[in-house]
């Protein structure tokens, strides 16, 4: 039965990894921008690779952004203003000077020859100055057109008079002539006198928008079969105008009909490879990871989550590709696993995007560059400083690199794109929401990082205070066992915090009874004493499953709990299983035994170790050199003789270097010195 269910939990394993690897699989392609790709890399500056290329379709070559917006500023710097005439206002001023001078010659004792002369003076000078119209402002431009009875006709740069000029020109009119009342006239003239011409900004905008709108994208065509570029020859300014042309026509005309689904193919087969190469790793050489289908989850969900970031920006605008902090991946993945792995899928994941960002060589090689340089700076995260300074240097390389093939693309500095500058510094702000996110992904799936390790190690926290509260003698125990096993780890290149954080924590479960354990009794009274020794070997054996229950209900990691689990495997209590031995002589030595498991990892194997040296190493009297290496290599002789080191990946070599670390600490413990002769 207990077979059967191993089995069915193991497909169902291998069936929950298949499910994800093809709902993976869907997603990324699903998320990839609509569109084919062009059989051709080429950059501007760099040879052509292939083979004489002919145009394989018709095509028009397509203008660049620069261009089409010069073209959008010349025609609004140029535009032609539009002004409308009003003739009322010459009929207006009209009927003013008629109206005023009457009022005059009426309390005057001007003959009606003389009126008349002088109103026929007036009226010749108001259709003389409205003759090409009065203008409100004067125009800045040399381009005008006049609207008149719904025509349009243009007016040269001195065909036009605003209000100033005209009351001038009124002036000028009335000192060379000699009629009588010249100053009242003047005076009639100048209040008679408005703009008639207004300029109309509603015509002139509909009228620069006709013209943007026949604007043309392209400039030329190219017929199928016409010569683009030899094999060998430099892609140089022109060149990369018609190639990139024919690259847009081409693609989107490869993604229409029938091709849609072979495209969608081969994308799907692209990254199925991708992903399988992600899966043989954690298979061949982080096997703990793939089979913890939680952690292959979060590996996954990650990947998804930098692709489709990057495929939207793509999709809207993908001159800001590299705002998407790509080197959250490997920080995150780095800081709950391992450098190895973080690089890995980081690479993976680029090698993924690069089938669909612009210009995938360059950003591939950043984008690889930058991943390099987050495995090989950020260590010890829990430390703030740390995570600014590397991100610092991601950005610097970032910058590095786009000089670097700016250099090369263009051959000077004069057309650098400064605004890529506060891309790649938005980026680096980006990539310190690294520090938010691991604190989401261990609450999400259950993972522990640095940070948390470093409060869980904080010797003030709740449950060590308790600890050293109720079983003093415990917590020093442990505060020992941390010290040996954290020296070890660093030896090995093993993960010192977690083993530090375990061995501080893996005793709790001697709070519900601490007078039964030696290292808290103050007195000589032992309560073992008045017990059968299969009773006190059950108390001694249950502080492992009491202290799994303290650090379930205090919320305590998994892998926490794993050293709880682990530190004694499956050993004999043995002090009293020989006891119980004197008293009958079949003894079950089952019931004398640790539930286990054993240790499954180099950290829980380390802190087995540490602690049985530790704890036996009180009963040493008088302890010398020499003694104190028989005994380490006596104890853990014993374990690995009781197979409990089977199932961690820990080597001969290692144990060796672990041996030797833990004999050193406990000649400093007991302050041993070299024997002087008398």
């Amino acid at each position: 039965m207990g077979k059967t269910l191993d089995n069915v939990y193991k497909h169902q394993s291998l069936a929950y990894k298949y499910f994800l690897y093809f709902v993976s699989v869907g997603l990324i392609v699903f998320f990839f921008p609509k569109g084919g790709k062009f059989k051709y890399e080429f950059q501007k500056g760099k040879p052509w690779q292939y083979e004489n290329l002919y145009a394989p379709i018709d095509f028009s070559i397509k203008k660049t952004e620069d261009e089409i917006a010069n073209e959008k500023q010349s025609l609004s710097d140029n535009k032609i203003d539009y002004y409308t005439f009003d003739a009322s206002i010459q009929e207006k001023a009209k009927a003013t000077i008629q109206k005023e001078l009457k009022a005059f010659f009426g309390q005057s004792n001007y003959s009606a020859s003389q009126q008349n002369e002088v109103l026929n003076i007036g009226l010749e000078v108001i259709d003389s100055i409205y003759a090409l119209g009065v203008f409100q402002n004067k125009p800045t431009t040399s381009s005008i057109l006049l609207i008149k009875n719904n025509e349009a006709r243009p007016l040269g740069s001195g065909n036009y008079i605003d209000l100033p000029k005209a009351k001038k020109e009124i002036s000028n009119i009335l000192s060379q002539s000699n009629i009588p009342a010249k100053e009242i006239l003047r005076t009639t003239l100048f209040k008679a006198v408005e703009a008639n011409v207004f300029y109309d900004e509603a015509i002139t905008e509909k009228a620069l928008e006709e013209e943007l709108s026949k604007i043309s994208f392209t400039r030329g065509d190219v017929s199928e079969g016409r010569f683009i570029i030899a094999k060998g020859e430099v892609v140089e300014a022109e060149n990369f105008k018609i190639l990139n042309s024919l690259k847009e026509e081409y693609e989107s005309e490869l993604w229409g009909g029938n091709n849609y689904y072979y495209i969608i193919l081969g994308y799907t087969i692209l990254v199925a490879l991708v992903l399988v190469m992600l899966f043989l790793f954690l298979k061949r050489y982080r096997s703990e990871i793939f089979k913890n289908n939680n952690k292959v989850t979060f590996i996954f969900v990650n990947i998804l989550l930098m692709v489709f970031a990057t495929t939207l920006m793509v999709k809207n605008n993908d001159s800001y590709v590299y705002v998407v902090p790509l080197c959250i991946l490997p920080l995150i993945l780095k800081n709950f696993f391992d450098a190895r792995l973080g690089l890995f899928v980081h690479v993976l994941t680029v090698l993924i995007l690069g089938f669909v960002v612009p210009n995938s060589f360059e950003y591939i090689f950043l984008q690889i560059i930058a991943g390099i340089v987050t495995i090989l700076t950020a260590s010890e995260l829990y430390k703030r400083a740390n995570l600014f300074i590397s991100v610092g240097q991601i950005t610097l390389i970032y910058i590095i690199g786009y000089f670097a093939f700016h250099i090369i693309h263009e051959g000077n500095f004069e057309s650098i794109e400064w605004v890529l500058f506060g891309v790649f510094i938005l980026n680096g702000l980006l990539t310190l929401f690294a520090q938010p996110l691991i604190y989401i992904y261990e609450k999400i799936f259950g993972l522990v990082s640095d940070v948390s390790l470093l409060e869980l190690s904080d010797t003030n926290s709740k449950l060590l205070k308790e600890l050293s509260d109720k079983a003093p003698g415990t917590f020093h125990h442990s505060l020992q066992v941390a010290n040996l096993a954290e020296a070890a780890a660093n030896e090995i290149g093993a993960n010192a915090m977690l083993v530090r954080v375990g061995a501080l924590y893996h005793d709790i479960g001697k709070m519900n009874n601490p007078t039964f354990f030696t290292e808290n009794q103050i007195t000589s009274v032992n309560p073992h004493d008045d017990l059968p020794p299969k009773e006190s070997a059950k108390i001694i054996i249950d502080h492992v499953i009491e202290g799994i229950e303290i650090a379930r209900k205090n919320k305590l990691p998994d892998r926490i709990i794993d050293f709880l689990r682990t530190h004694h495997g499956t050993t004999t209590v043995f002090y009293f299983y020989k006891k119980q031995q004197g008293i009958e002589e079949n003894v079950d030595q089952k019931a004398f035994q640790y539930p286990g498991p054993i240790p499954f990892s180099k950290e829980t194997a380390i802190l087995m170790m540490s602690d049985a040296v530790e704890a036996a190493s009180k009963s040493l009297k008088n302890p010398t050199y020499l003694i104190i290496d028989e005994f380490v290599e006596k104890i853990i002789r014993g374990q690995m003789q009781a197979n409990q080191f089977l199932n961690a990946n820990i080597t001969l070599k290692e144990i060796e270097v672990i041996k030797k670390v833990l004999k050193q600490k406990l000649t400093n413990i007991y302050h041993l010195r070299v024997e002087y002769p008398e």
